[in-house]
């Protein structure tokens, strides 16, 4: 699994759209699904802080380790 990204989550209880996001934040509508759906590679601290700004929350909220250990 590795990272996990729950953006999607933080967004519903904030009740805002990806449109809205993305001009808060002032990053592109696909940049931004891109780290919705969990495919980035890669997030810009200053993206991620202005994201945890804007929905209210932690880092820790948006993101998860899960370990990749599958258990016997």
């Amino acid at each position: 699994m590795g990272i996990i990204v729950n953006l999607d989550v933080m967004m519903a209880k904030r009740k805002m759209s990806l449109n809205v996001l993305s001009e808060r934040v002032n990053i592109t509508l696909s940049n931004l699904s891109i780290l919705k759906q969990g495919k980035a590679k890669a997030i810009r601290f200053s993206t991620l802080e202005a994201i945890c700004e804007v929905l209210n929350c932690q880092p820790g909220d948006i993101l998860e380790y899960q370990s990749e250990k599958i258990e016997s």
